[in-house]
């Protein structure tokens, strides 16, 4: 964050200053207390269950909604001033913003994008999930004047919400990655989920650049939403890749190609989908102005960013773990499924797939998983292991897939289903935990991992 006072601050957002105004914030703002930034902004929001306010002891200021006895600027709502405050800095620095949004990949692109850009000069990227009103300004103000390229996460509950979000970081490059059925109980279809993603090109000047998913017919249509340029990506794509393969570990490596240029690529992820979600990266950074060389070299040294993201654990006696516990919707555990079976058909060991709920598909949420328990049938996971009665619906589809010779087991929920893999996998199996956020499938990974020292997996194949 650009250096500003208390009074600079609440002339910003039309505020009043208690305590010493010319009190110089000069680091980012955040509203964890618990993860204090030296000489930044702690932004007191009032939640449902928690209020801000009671934790701002330690604090070096505070933009909060009443007075706490600490040094703070007082505005009638602190997220909405919030908001304000990073459009007024985005304003005074000279970075090139590149937001995307999108059903699902959005994390895994970004992590990509992140690094690619930061080959290039400084860059300042979304963490975690901060891709709402309040992660959306906090990202923002984690930018300074040395800032050359903004990346930004943007997430929607519904429509008019990412037009909020460009409100506050305007994107020069803005893309869509793809319109799926994640959170399609908040949205109602597909296409209000189409409507509410594609304001974000809306948001373009007619000098920026529209990044679309050339394969998603919701997304190509958006074309028609925007003055900007279009450059799209995907195996039909503008930026596309070919003669994808994958290795004992489920990594793609995939020839990335534009304007009939191509180079070569190897992946350090897990998962055939990852290649779509570089060529996505590929296609923002070639329209910020990178060479496709030096991209296709940055995607090839891309590290893990984001945990439980399709992480690859191998414990010491050999048993391969695939913590992708992060989150989970119909799209994303088709395409874990499919990397799951992939790693098992070239180990030869049985493939696990433990299992959780799917949340926010509203209505669609019983058919949901079912398909996801014919998909896991159809590919040929050996075992699928449904976690609490939310889950029942993957069991259910998975048994009454024709031809399928795998093995059903429900549990009751986390520790009965790290109990069974614990007694029942062998060293030669590959495991994959997968479920939403609040199913915290990720302690069943932990507990595996647990029983033996392990090896992450990186883009070489080696310990890190």
């Amino acid at each position: 964050m650009i250096p500003m006072t208390l009074a600079e601050i609440a002339a910003v957002v039309d505020g009043s200053v208690s305590g010493d105004p010319d009190l110089l914030v000069h680091a980012p703002a955040y509203v964890d207390s618990r993860n204090p930034i030296q000489g930044g902004l702690f932004v007191a929001v009032v939640g449902e269950h928690v209020d801000g306010h009671d934790y701002v002891e330690g604090a070096h200021a505070v933009l909060g909604s009443r007075s706490t006895g600490a040094p703070s600027v007082l505005v009638g709502d602190p997220v909405a001033a919030l908001g304000r405050l990073a459009r007024h800095v985005l304003g005074r620095i000279d970075t090139t913003v590149v937001a995307l949004t999108g059903s699902q990949g959005k994390t895994g692109t970004k992590d990509y994008l992140a690094q690619v850009l930061a080959a290039a000069g400084p860059t300042v990227a979304t963490t975690g999930n901060n891709n709402n009103e309040i992660g959306v300004p906090l990202t923002v103000l984690r930018a300074d004047a040395g800032t050359a390229h903004l990346v930004v996460e943007m997430g929607a509950r519904g429509v008019g919400h990412i037009a909020y979000l460009c409100g506050i970081a305007p994107p020069h490059v803005a893309a869509v990655l793809n319109v799926g059925t994640a959170h399609i109980g908040e949205f109602g279809s597909r296409e209000a989920i189409a409507q509410a993603k594609g304001e974000i090109v809306e948001a373009l000047p007619d000098g920026g650049i529209a990044v679309l998913a050339a394969d998603d017919e919701l997304v190509s249509a958006m074309s028609a939403r925007t003055h900007a340029r279009v450059l799209t990506f995907g195996t039909t794509g503008d930026v596309a890749w070919r003669h994808l393969e994958l290795d004992e570990l489920g990594r793609p490596s995939f020839e990335l190609g534009h304007g009939g240029e191509w180079h070569p690529v190897r992946l350090g992820q897990v998962g055939a989908h990852q290649a779509a979600n570089a060529a996505a990266a590929a296609a923002m950074a070639i329209a910020v102005g990178l060479p496709l060389a030096d991209v296709a070299r940055a995607l090839t040294d891309a590290t893990d960013f984001s945990r439980w993201r399709m992480e690859v654990h191998e414990r010491a006696d050999g048993l391969v773990v695939v913590n992708d516990a992060y989150n989970a919707n119909p799209a994303s555990m088709v395409a874990a499924l499919d990397a799951l079976v992939a790693i098992g058909s070239r180990r030869g060991g049985r493939t696990v797939a433990v299992l959780g709920e799917m949340k926010e598909l509203g209505d669609d949420a019983t058919e949901a998983h079912l398909e996801v328990g014919r998909h896991a049938a159809d590919v040929g996971a050996d075992v699928v292991v449904a976690v609490g009665d939310p889950a029942d619906g993957i069991a259910v589809g998975a048994e009454e897939t024709p031809g399928w010779g795998g093995t059903v087991v429900r549990t009751a929920g986390r520790d009965e289903a790290l109990a069974w893999v614990r007694e029942n996998v062998a060293v030669t199996d590959v495991v994959l935990v997968k479920a939403s956020r609040g199913a915290a499938l990720e302690l069943i990974a932990d507990g595996l991992l647990a029983d033996g020292s392990t090896d992450d997996i990186d883009g070489e194949g080696s310990a890190r």
